[in-house]
This record gives C-alpha cells, sequence and structure tokens, in this order.
C-alpha cells in the first residue's frame, strides 16, 4: 500500500511541475524549413516556448504568415527576388542531363553560389549585436536547427546551448565524421556513382577515390565558415569541431531505402519526415 500511495504521489508531482522548454530554432531555407516547420508547430502545440530566427528575405520562411510561435526576424543585403533567381539556377542544376563529370562539376559550380548566400546569411545574423545580444539573454535549453550550413554550429557554441540537428543528410559525410561514426568507403556507397553496398573490387576502389575527392569538394565550403569562426571566437575551429558538439541528431532515413551501414547511439533515425504536407484533394 505504501509502495503504491508513493508511486502515485512522484507520477502526481512530475506531472504538476512539468513544463516546457524555451527552443530556438534557426532554419534553412527551402525544402529544408518545409520539413522542420511541421514539428515546430508540434513543438509549440506540445508547450514549449518556441523561437524562430529568419532572415528578412527567403521564400518560405515568411514572419506574416500565421503561426503560434514567435519570429524574429534579422536584415540581410539581398532581396527575395535575387535569391529567387539563384535558387532557380540551383535546382535547375540537377535536372540537366549530361556525364557524370559534368553533373559534377555543374553542381559544385551551383553550390558554391548559393553557399555564398547562406554564408551572407550567418555572417548577418553573428554580426547583429541587437539579435544575438537578444538571443544570449533569453537563455534557451536547446537550439533546435537545420545544421547543413556551418552557422548553426556556430551559435551552439556562441550562447552555450546544447543542440538536436534535423536534416536528411551532410555533405561530404561530415555528420559521420563529426559524430565519429564509422563511415567505411568499402562498404558505404558514395555520391554519384551508382555503387550498391555489394561492390566488386575495382568499385571499391572508385569509391574510395571518391570519397578522398570530397574533401577537395568541401574544402571552400567549410573554410569561409571556419575563418567566421575564427573571427567570432578568436581561435581556430575546425567545421568537425563545430559539427562534433551536437547533442541529438534526427536523421531524416529510412533503412528500408538506404544502404546498410554503421550509426551511433545520438543518430535517430526519423525517416518519412521529407516534404510539405499537402492538403487532401476535394471529393
Amino acid at each position: 500500500f505504501y509502495q503504491r500511495t508513493w508511486m502515485f504521489l512522484l507520477l502526481t508531482s512530475s506531472l504538476i511541475f512539468a513544463e516546457g522548454g524555451k527552443i530556438l530554432v534557426i532554419p534553412q531555407d527551402g525544402s529544408h524549413w518545409l520539413s522542420m516547420r511541421p514539428v515546430v508547430g508540434k513543438l509549440q502545440q506540445n508547450g514549449h516556448e518556441v523561437v524562430v530566427v529568419v532572415p528578412s528575405a527567403s521564400l518560405y520562411m515568411k514572419p506574416k504568415e500565421p503561426q503560434n510561435y514567435t519570429v524574429k526576424v534579422y536584415p540581410i543585403p539581398y532581396t527575395e527576388e535575387h535569391l529567387a533567381v539563384v535558387l532557380k539556377s540551383f535546382i535547375n542544376a540537377h535536372f540537366i542531363e549530361q556525364s557524370v563529370l559534368n553533373i559534377i562539376i555543374t553542381m559544385y559550380q551551383s553550390i558554391l553560389e548559393i553557399s555564398r548566400f547562406f554564408f551572407t546569411n550567418c555572417e548577418s545574423l553573428l554580426h547583429n549585436k541587437d539579435m544575438m545580444q537578444y538571443l544570449r539573454e533569453s537563455e534557451f535549453d536547446v537550439l533546435f536547427t537545420d545544421p547543413m550550413l556551418m552557422c548553426r554550429p556556430i551559435i551552439t557554441e556562441c550562447l552555450s546551448v546544447p543542440s538536436v540537428s534535423f536534416l536528411r543528410g551532410f555533405p561530404c559525410g561530415m555528420d559521420s565524421e563529426a559524430t565519429q561514426c564509422p563511415n567505411p568507403p568499402s562498404c558505404v556507397p558514395r555520391l554519384f556513382l551508382n555503387n550498391s553496398d555489394s561492390m566488386t573490387f575495382a568499385q571499391r576502389v572508385k569509391n574510395m577515390l571518391a570519397r578522398m575527392l570530397e574533401f577537395v569538394y568541401c574544402k571552400p565550403i567549410l573554410t569561409q565558415f571556419e575563418e567566421l569562426a575564427y573571427e567570432i571566437f578568436q581561435k581556430k575551429v575546425t567545421a568537425t569541431d563545430l559539427l562534433s558538439h551536437g547533442s541529438i541528431w534526427l536523421m531524416r532515413y529510412d533503412f528500408v531505402f538506404e544502404f546498410p551501414r554503421p550509426v551511433m547511439p545520438n543518430m535517430v533515425f526519423i525517416g518519412g519526415i521529407n516534404c510539405d504536407q499537402k492538403k487532401k484533394l476535394s471529393q
């Protein structure tokens, strides 16, 4: 009887003192935000205080749309029209029929161009003294973010808060590197090669070469963020160092569609949250 009474009191007290946390959300524009937005809405419904920080010009992160969470806007030095043109060019580059080599070159050029825009976003946010002061004083419990570009890990360090990453994948296997997760090229197929997880010796060699080229491929994109991090922290940090501080990685994968590969305990697979929720068709 006494054991049950204490158990009842413990459960009752936990319900009384339970409260929502303060969640800072720094999303990535485009389809990344379309996938994240329903989750952010659900967090708000569950009693959490949610603040979403967005740039003044974006495609889908509209601060004037009706929502229950708080939206904070910071200015950036380009217009939505300019951003739309660059994103359209980036998307079209993925649908041009050409050789594998030309696909890699074309995509690389378009990624470099669009990464400059998102780097400008990051730089504008980190140099906005009023916004950064507000974020520090708000004392958020956690940062919920898409770490596709390196601004989010830098802000995590600035605010000294744990972070939950929400992503479909990371360029050049940086997610595996940052979490110290095994990612053997002999078993895990690399992008563009169309290999399966059952490779011949020649395919494994090509897979290894592709893995080595990824360091060259991603270096120009990551270097600018490493230099920005050095400016902020006054110490040299690598992209891997910044990403390694992520607490939880919510991976929008599912092994039904992915080749088997190693994962770490803080990698949680949530396959299926990958697109905007469409309205049901009328009768």
